[in-house]
């Protein structure tokens, strides 16, 4: 993974490195049995990461094979986001979904979800614990995993979570405060059941539906007690191993929420492409919660409210540079969260494709051809429509990218906005338009 710079840049040009996509796939071996940490201090734990990929049906597939998968998840999330963004501005999109100083860090895999978030966390469950894995997802907000007995589950990698075998295991009570924080509380007064009822849909067509509940989870010895939960009894999706879902959003229910006076609802993470072993020059992919996760060197921009939807986190975009120079036809306005919840930007941890709307995408899109007049244009590719021929090529120059936002500038290595697309030297610049209002930055452009 090529380092991430905070920094503007005005130069003309970045060097990139033509790696094409390898022959065959590199995964790290899954840690099924421990949790073990690396590292521990007073403030954080660092723990071994490893790929999901290796847990998968996928797992014997091409890494050309891997990376169309990954482009029609990506779809699926975009499809997923898009609706619930939809729901926030009352459009016609029926709605579904529930809803002390120091820290620690925790597995992150890389996973084959289906629309539902790509990477993975290894975490215990009850006590005594019960290791399983997790899909992580910024987009959504309620923790949940599957629980017998089973009306209907999915296949997953380790045994279906047993409450009945945990001593910290409780159901929440009907019309109790905690119940009545999810959107549709009110159904299990309606279905006449003493305990709270939770149901959450992902646009994919994926759902989990049981008793909401407080369950101890453990992350390599951090233990966090009384987290709200809901335990699943019917549950259909691909999840690909995983038991279930910790939710990462801004909502109430969410993870980082409920631990907000234990590690002040701060959290942040690095994910690494999925073919990395890890290495010095190739970290493995983290996510650390606490203090610790905040470094002395970052560079802020403040999150924006929307008060229609409290989930995904919207940053304020001013404009993009291509080569040195502001891009025309890319302005502030085009990327504004306005007063009914309609457009604006989010940072998504399962979105693979950065997706702009598509007047300020073709402006993009045309000043970065604009740059590259010397290399040659090669087919377009799945959902990139501006591709490049780099076979037999070793480094190129490719122009500069930076995105500015309120409070800082990310320049982006030239890696992660020209990528290879097959193991013939396709290259294809990463970014796609969108025809809604609704501006999705994956990750954290790396």
């Amino acid at each position: 993974m090529a380092p991430k710079t905070l920094a503007f840049s005005n130069q003309e040009y970045n060097t990139l490195i033509v790696n094409t996509l390898p022959s065959s796939p590199i995964f790290s071996s899954p840690e099924h049995e421990s949790l073990t940490s690396v590292s521990e201090s007073t403030t954080s734990l660092t723990v071994h990461l490893s790929h999901v990929d290796a847990l998968s049906s996928f797992s014997d597939a091409s890494p050309s094979e891997l990376f169309n998968l990954r482009l029609r998840r990506d779809s699926l999330r975009v499809k997923s986001l898009t609706n619930l963004a939809a729901v926030s501005t009352g459009k016609n999109v029926t709605k579904r979904t529930t809803r002390s100083p120091g820290g620690f860090s925790g597995d992150v895999i890389s996973g084959l979800s289906q629309g539902s978030g790509e990477y993975f966390m290894r975490l215990g469950v009850g006590t005594p614990a019960s290791n399983v894995y997790m899909v992580l997802d910024t987009g959504s907000d309620v923790v949940w995993l599957q629980c017998s007995p089973c009306k209907a589950c999915y296949n997953q990698s380790d045994p279906v979570f047993n409450p009945a075998k945990s001593k910290t295991f409780a159901t929440v009570p009907c019309g109790s405060p905690l119940c009545r924080k999810l959107d549709e509380s009110s159904e299990c007064v309606s279905r006449g059941s003493k305990t709270c009822l939770y149901q959450v849909s992902y646009g994919d067509g994926s759902f989990t539906m049981g008793d909401f509940s407080t369950e101890t989870l453990s992350f390599h010895g951090a233990r966090v007690d009384h987290v709200a939960l809901g335990c699943g009894h019917d549950n259909e999706g691909l999840f690909v191993g995983a038991a279930g879902l910790l939710g990462l959003g801004r909502g109430v229910l969410s993870f980082p929420s409920q631990t907000k006076n234990r590690y002040n609802t701060k959290f942040s993470y690095c994910l690494v492409d999925r073919t990395s072993p890890g290495s010095v020059s190739k970290p493995p992919s983290t996510i650390v919660f606490g203090n610790d996760s905040v470094p002395e060197t970052s560079v802020f921009t403040a999150l924006l409210t929307n008060p229609k939807l409290d989930t995904f986190y919207y940053l304020q975009l001013l404009g993009i540079s291509v080569g040195g120079s502001r891009v025309r036809g890319v302005s502030e306005s085009q990327f504004k969260l306005d007063p009914s919840g309609d457009g604006g930007v989010i940072i998504d941890s399962g979105t693979s494709v950065t997706r702009l709307t598509q007047r300020a995408y073709v402006a993009f899109r045309d000043a970065f051809i604009l740059g590259a007049t010397r290399l040659k244009r090669a087919p377009s590719y799945a959902l990139f429509d501006t591709c490049f021929d780099l076979s037999g090529m070793t480094t190129v120059k490719v122009p500069t990218v930076v995105f500015h936002f309120s409070g800082g500038d990310v320049s982006l290595p030239a890696s992660n906005y020209l990528i290879p697309v097959n193991t013939q030297g396709r290259f294809c610049f990463a970014f796609a338009g969108t025809m809604g209002s609704f501006v999705i930055v994956k990750r954290l452009f790396v």
